[in-house]
């Protein structure tokens, strides 16, 4: 089976390919960006499956996912992402995915999807699929708006205002604008502070 995985987490990435060829029957080709993706695509014969990151350079998120299943024949596509919401899985289900892969799952269900989404079925975790969103109870969430919150979990994760507005699909100065009013209702002048905070809080 031949794969082409394109996600611009190196870690991540090499993983995958290290667990799919260790299965021997696969032959996988990696890559970075969505724009070397497609070129492949374009190129090279047709994939078994191809999986994208949903928040790598040049996807656009669904836009990215249409695109590819429309490049070369309509291949099977499917998107693999850390942050991605159940809504955004269901509409990429929708719109033609092979599957929905959450980078929570363990290397070795990540290996069996990939194979099953390979070999023509659709997938999607069922316990991401089914779970409940939970509303967090606690005094520091409750003063703080959803986009917030997301530009507090954002600092506590190390991200930089320009990957967390790229995660958020949003303008970077809009992300310092969230950031100056979140400053403020947590009593903080710095990122690093509002970082310590949010960890404390134990939000995330």
């Amino acid at each position: 089976m031949k794969i082409l995985i394109a996600d611009d987490h190196d870690l991540l990435r090499d993983m995958l390919v290290q667990f799919l060829e260790k299965e021997g029957s696969f032959q996988t080709v990696a890559v970075g960006t969505f724009d070397e993706a497609a070129e492949r695509i374009e190129k090279d014969d047709p994939y078994d499956l191809v999986l994208l990151d949903y928040n790598m350079p040049g996807m656009n998120g669904l836009d990215g996912l249409k695109a590819a299943i429309a490049l070369g024949g309509g291949q099977r596509v499917a998107l693999i992402s850390g942050e991605a919401t159940k809504q955004i899985a269901e509409v990429a289900l929708e719109a033609g995915a092979a599957g929905f892969v959450p980078k929570s799952l363990p290397a070795k269900s990540l290996v069996n999807a990939i194979k099953f989404m390979a070999m023509g079925e659709q997938y999607a975790p069922i316990d991401f699929m089914t779970a409940v969103e939970q509303t967090p109870t606690n005094p520091l969430a409750d003063k703080l708006t959803e986009r917030e919150l997301q530009m507090l979990k954002g600092l506590t994760e190390g991200k930089s205002n320009k990957e967390i507005a790229r995660d958020l699909e949003i303008r970077e100065p809009t992300v310092k604008l969230h950031m100056k009013t979140l400053y403020r209702k947590v009593g903080v002048a710095n990122r690093t502070q509002a970082a310590l905070i949010g960890r404390e809080a134990n939000l995330f």
